[in-house]
């Protein structure tokens, strides 16, 4: 049976004039693949290349906007200027088979260590460590190093645009300085930057306008701005969803092209209050204009599970860990070949899927969950789609429980 699907047909961003050929991106995929500099290596754009003929649209792995906010070996960097060459290749990558590439830009604020920064403390909106498990004390920011950071935000949008992306996307979501910023458990200034939620917001609206006039100066052709964000924490006192609401309608004031939600699942409900059954996206589209674009990442697989987010408000849907496993997923669903999309991994595959070996060894240790492999003891070829929390890995016969 032939089935037409909405998220195969085109979609145009009003405010850029740039159209996308189909609704599904692929998500911001962490690599950890970078050269130490932060410079992009081949695996990293052969990996691209592979999944540029699908996707309407492709979000790079974040890359730090100052070397203080690196979060991760192998991060990729936007930095300084002599990394647009290396940028330039990775936006051709993405788009030599008509995907439209967006740089996705983050400080990583006390997300990061000692280590990772060669030696200096990580930094924050306050000398807060994160309180679950053991972190570092990150040093609070001076106010002339915020207007700093504002800044390195902007240059690197400059460099992104130089390099011949179709965008970026602001990470302000998984706990990063954007974040930290709003949160009134990592922040707990007293200046401008931090106390009221409205003074908490300071900053990343303050980073979304310097960007926006970057892009107003330097773009010569449509270049879309996101912005990504987490609706909620689990720390007491954290993000709360009303906070996030706030914040949303504070930010879709400014010249913002999307909203990027990253949810454990895109169709949870609010963690925080257990007796709110109303999905997450529903609260957004209350608050959102009608048709604002609202783009959701979550555990997303089967082609129907896509349809019945767009029927249910989502204007984007944005996958990861299936198009790691599937490159050719939405050829597959245009080809009316759905039983050939492949939903769990083979060990034996990695190399066939331009997996770099990094991405490797985190897919089958901390990132297990919900990603199917085919020598797991709980993989059920039935429904190759289904995921676990208890997983075995068989060539290294020991069992690893997940949070």
């Amino acid at each position: 049976m032939t089935m037409n699907y909405d998220f195969l047909d085109h979609y145009t961003f009003s405010k850029q004039n740039m159209t996308l050929r189909n609704h599904i991106v692929m998500a911001p995929t962490t690599m950890w693949s970078s050269f130490e500099d932060g410079s992009v290596t081949e695996n990293e754009l052969n990996y691209y290349r592979m999944r540029s003929a699908g996707p309407g649209m492709i979000i790079t792995e974040v890359a730090h906007v100052h070397n203080m906010g690196k979060g991760f070996e192998g991060g990729l960097s936007a930095a300084d200027d002599d990394k647009i060459p290396g940028l330039s290749q990775l936006a051709s990558a993405i788009q030599s088979q008509g995907a439209k590439a967006v740089l996705q830009l983050f400080s990583a604020g006390r997300q990061s260590t000692t280590a990772i920064l060669r030696g200096k403390q990580p930094i924050s909106a306050s000398s807060r460590p994160y309180p679950h498990g053991q972190h570092e004390t990150p040093r609070a920011l001076t106010h002339d190093e915020i207007v700093e950071i504002i800044d390195d935000f902007a240059q690197a949008t400059k460099r992104a645009i130089l390099a011949g992306f179709d965008g970026v996307e602001l990470h302000g979501a998984n706990l990063y300085l954007l974040q930290q910023f709003l949160s009134p458990d990592s922040n707990q200034r007293e200046d401008i930057w931090g106390g009221t939620l409205e003074k908490r917001m300071r900053f990343p609206l303050a980073v979304v306008g310097k960007v926006s006039q970057i892009i107003a100066r330097y773009a010569t052709r449509p270049f879309v701005l996101g912005y990504r964000q987490s609706p909620e924490e689990t720390i007491t006192p954290g993000l709360t969803l009303s906070d996030s609401l706030l914040f949303t309608e504070k930010l879709i004031q400014l010249p913002i092209d999307y909203l990027h939600l990253s949810l454990k699942d895109a169709r949870q409900t609010p963690f925080r209050d257990k007796n709110d059954q109303e999905t997450i996206v529903q609260h957004y589209r209350k608050i959102l204009p009608v048709n604002y674009p609202l783009m959701v990442a979550g555990l997303l697989k089967r082609p129907q599970d896509v349809e019945d987010l767009l029927d249910n408000g989502v204007t984007l849907a944005a996958m990861a860990r299936e198009l790691i496993v599937e490159p050719n997923w939405v050829q597959k669903v245009s080809n009316n070949d759905e039983k050939a999309i492949r939903y769990a991994i083979s060990p034996s595959d990695f190399a066939l899927l331009g997996i770099p070996d990094p991405l490797k060894r985190r897919l089958l240790s901390m990132f297990k969950n919900g990603l199917p492999v085919t020598t797991d003891i709980e993989f059920d070829a039935t429904q190759p789609w289904r995921y676990y929390k208890k997983y075995r890995l068989s060539h290294q016969n020991r069992s690893i429980r997940l949070n």
